[in-house]
């Protein structure tokens, strides 16, 4: 069984389910075990150390994949920013043909990605921000729901709402993020104007994820209370796990005067990779989204992305065929 979208059609893949990129976690394992079931599996360039340790990552996901997969790059406020036109060319020599990019200011990415003939996906938290990245030229926007892990934004406009209001204006085929994790929510997307899904949590507790098993059970146990949303005060919200580091994080974040230096320790992007590589969870941050409420159990992604498509499938077929009168 297979859903035909303007998604599948443009990237060249079987089921319009793409595995977002995730720090620390978009690694060749996992990003060719979606590929290789018919979705889009996305490496993450800043996981890699170095422009060549992504080359090689490329190289490494090419083995174990003959199926399109793509590559994120998220521009990151930072006071020492990685070499990102290196990592920009690493993509581009090795002949990657789609990738994902995020954060602010990409028009200089977005270009230059576009000169290679390379589509360009883009996540956004508004429709605003859709709007003006359509206007840079990217060919799939990906719109990122108040519910999803990692940064939603200011707006706390949740999907039900965000993904029909740009469905409304964004005419480029669409991705709905943030709150997905079954077949249920990927026909919702589809009713609401998208073209197809973008998964982060949802793909963590897979099998082939490279994470600590004790991670994937953490995110399976967990319900959709359990999270915490971190830099509210520094207008850099992001939503993570519920553990004793981010209960910490907003305890010091609430007094008086705080600043992010009293944060920073604690939110280090090597205690996250720690935690999630040792499956020590108090280690530092995971970054889950509200979806840990609808997931019960550790499938392979082959078996994910089947039933997420069959389900759907039999939703829009079934269920809700059977509706209608005459």
């Amino acid at each position: 069984m297979a859903l035909k979208t303007r998604i599948t059609e443009l990237l060249g893949i079987k089921h319009p389910v793409v595995q977002g990129g995730m720090m620390w976690v978009g690694r060749a394992e996992l990003a060719s075990a979606v590929s290789n079931a018919g979705g889009l599996g996305i490496l993450t360039a800043l996981t890699q150390p170095t422009p060549d340790d992504l080359r090689r990552e490329i190289d490494r996901c090419r083995s174990m994949t003959d199926k399109p997969f793509g590559v994120n790059l998220t521009i990151l406020p930072s006071v020492s920013p990685p070499p990102y036109a290196e990592y920009r060319k690493a993509i581009i020599d090795s002949g990657i043909t789609i990738v994902e990019t995020a954060g602010g200011k990409p028009q200089e990415h977005i270009d230059d990605f576009k000169a290679y003939g390379i589509k360009v996906l883009h996540k956004c938290t508004s429709v605003r921000h859709a709007l003006s990245a359509e206007r840079m030229g990217v060919d799939v926007i990906s719109i990122d729901g108040f519910e999803c892990a990692g940064h939603p934004g200011e707006d706390d406009v949740p999907g039900l709402v965000l993904i029909p209001a740009a469905a409304d204006k964004v005419k480029v085929p669409m991705l709905a993020s943030g709150g997905f994790g079954d077949g249920r929510g990927l026909a919702a997307a589809l009713a609401l104007g998208a073209d197809g899904i973008n998964m982060g949590t949802r793909f963590c507790a897979t099998r082939e994820a490279p994470i600590h098993e004790n991670v994937k059970q953490f995110i399976v146990s967990n319900d959709e209370r359990a999270t915490n949303l971190i830099f509210r005060k520094f207008r850099n919200t992001g939503r993570v796990a519920k553990n004793s580091v981010s209960d910490k994080v907003i305890e010091i974040s609430a007094a008086p005067g705080a600043e992010f230096k009293d944060i920073q320790p604690l939110v280090a992007g090597a205690k996250g990779r720690l935690a999630l590589e040792t499956g020590d969870l108090d280690a530092g941050l995971v970054w889950a989204g509200q979806v840990q409420g609808l997931i019960h159990d550790i499938p392979s992604c082959d078996e994910l992305v089947d039933r997420i498509v069959t389900d759907a499938e039999r939703i829009i077929r079934g269920r809700l065929g059977a509706m209608l009168e005459g």
